[in-house]
């Protein structure tokens, strides 16, 4: 028997909860933000809320794994699965950058997780998981002679998501260009293509 769906106080939704977590534990950490917090800047009650989800956990849960479910939702895309080895990392490179663009509150969080608790830890777990995958697709790439290969893989992976990751430190929507996955990826692979 499933779970009744829970009703929160009308105007507020999980998605607008969910938004405005997102924004707290990026300002001030997970550690450091509070259900009090949270109601607060809310407008409403802390039982409100639980309303919505069973507490912070299943906040930073939420949040988390809407950043991972869309890149890792990137690693089953034809374009990540068919072709050539490096034509396969392009596409990965240009719609994780998409993917952040989308979720770009979300994939900020996740950025900034410790490893402090278990859902934490479980999300570097994905993150580590999705980074594996990248390495293996550079590999791939230099051995079919499509990358560079005086560089080590790891390293091109690190280097890789280190600049699609950095994105979240200076990107705003409103000012943004709308073809920035494109850019992002013939700027990086212009660089590695052998």
């Amino acid at each position: 028997m499933s779970e009744p769906a829970r009703r929160g106080r009308p105007g507020y939704d999980l998605e607008s909860l969910l938004l405005v977590a997102v924004r707290v534990f990026t300002e001030r950490g997970y550690d450091g933000a509070s259900m009090e917090q949270l109601a607060s800047e809310l407008g409403m009650s802390k039982s409100a809320i639980y309303h919505h989800v069973t507490g912070k956990a299943e906040l930073l849960r939420l949040a988390t794994d809407r950043a991972l479910d869309g890149l890792f939702a990137v690693t089953g895309e034809p374009g990540s699965t068919t072709g050539h080895a490096i034509d396969r990392l392009e596409h990965v490179v240009r719609r994780s950058v998409q993917v952040l663009v989308d979720q770009l509150p979300f994939v900020t969080l996740l950025l900034r997780v410790r490893g402090n608790t278990d859902v934490e830890r479980r999300a570097l777990a994905r993150r580590r998981e999705f980074d594996r995958f990248v390495t293996d697709l550079v590999k791939q790439a230099v051995g079919e002679g499509s990358l560079r290969a005086d560089i080590e893989p790891a390293l091109i992976a690190r280097l890789l998501f280190g600049t699609v990751n950095s994105i979240t430190e200076w990107y705003r929507p409103d000012g943004g260009s709308a073809d920035l996955p494109e850019i992002v990826t013939k700027l990086v692979f212009d660089g590695l293509r052998r």
